[in-house]
């Protein structure tokens, strides 16, 4: 059976998202934080604790994210999160951001595989948490995979997760599934990929071409269409009811941890700047929905949106986009 999870997607993925996604929709087999940044502070920022507080992701299988390419900075922060009840943490090596990349963290950790080994062969002396890695083929060849992925086969990972793009790449350029196939071929480790499937039908295809891998982690594909995972496990769309709630769920969700129309109408269009591609007027409904700044509108608009659905008599609003 293939699992399915949730991508680490920074400032989407939140908490809040996890929690209402997990209460409306088929669940994920696990759900990825966005990345968490070590620092010399004792315990968890507030901040940090609203989205690692194990009653807050209750019933769900969380994975924290570290981003670092310090080894006693990743060991500590791994340590108090099992002190926390996790089981596993994940190491990102795919941040393709120059900010990041910069600092050697990311995708920019992948250009000293020698510091790559050095950094694996401390942290898994000094702890026995399951570690998994999300990685990119390297900072500007995919060609720069093949000792990347020796040095990963070297050391116990719990899994591979592999976007198959370089850093240079971004979000651009077609994923390299030539590469993906060979690592995916020969590496010792369970391989899970992620990268530009957005709809059923590209799952499917993916599915087909690669069977021998079955773990798929989405990212703007589920947040796009939340009932993804519902359709890829053969049950019928939502209902617009169901849309409707979900979306009533979020949006509490982000109104009782934020303060201000602001502050949640950030998070909504974040949110929208996907999901609007499930209506036929999107353009239209997005231009709408980005000149909003007082909360009353906004929900007049969505209402509005989620009505025009219904007149046009869909049972379910994803009839469009993908």
């Amino acid at each position: 059976m293939v699992k399915f999870y949730l991508a680490p997607m920074e400032g989407v993925t939140t908490v809040t998202f996890r929690r209402a996604y997990h209460k409306i929709f088929r669940s994920a087999d696990k759900y990825f934080t966005p990345f968490l940044v070590p620092h010399e502070k004792k315990g968890f920022s507030a901040r940090e604790w609203e989205e690692l507080n194990p009653v807050s992701n209750q019933g769900m299988y969380v994975v924290p994210q570290i981003l670092t390419c310090q080894a006693d900075h990743f060991v500590r922060m791994a340590t108090m999160l099992k002190e926390c009840g996790y089981k596993e943490v994940n190491l990102n090596l795919g941040c393709p951001s120059k900010t990041v990349v910069t600092k050697g963290r990311g995708s920019g950790f992948l250009q000293d595989p020698r510091k790559l080994d050095r950094f694996f062969a401390d942290i898994f002396e000094h702890m026995d948490l399951e570690v998994s890695v999300k990685t990119r083929l390297g900072l500007e060849s995919p060609l720069e995979f093949e000792d990347i992925l020796a040095v990963y086969d070297k050391y116990p990972l719990k899994e591979v997760i592999i976007h198959p793009r370089v850093q240079a790449d971004y979000y651009n350029n077609q994923p390299d599934m030539e590469t993906f196939a060979e690592a995916a071929a020969g590496s010792r480790h369970r391989i899970c990929y992620n990268g530009d499937l957005f709809c059923a039908a590209d799952v499917n295809a993916f599915l087909k071409q690669f069977p021998w891998v079955d773990t798929i982690m989405l990212g703007r594909g589920i947040v796009t269409h939340p009932d993804l995972l519902n359709e890829l496990c053969g049950m019928e769309h939502e209902s617009t009811a169901v849309w409707r709630q979900f979306h009533r769920e979020l949006l509490d969700g982000y109104c009782q941890v934020l303060s201000g129309d602001r502050n949640v109408l950030f998070k909504m269009k974040e949110f929208w700047s996907y999901f609007v591609k499930n209506f036929p007027d999107e353009k239209k409904l997005w231009k709408k929905l980005k000149k909003c700044e007082k909360l009353s509108v906004y929900e007049t608009i969505v209402e509005e949106a989620f009505r025009q659905q219904e007149d046009r008599g869909k049972n379910s609003i994803k009839q469009y986009g993908g």
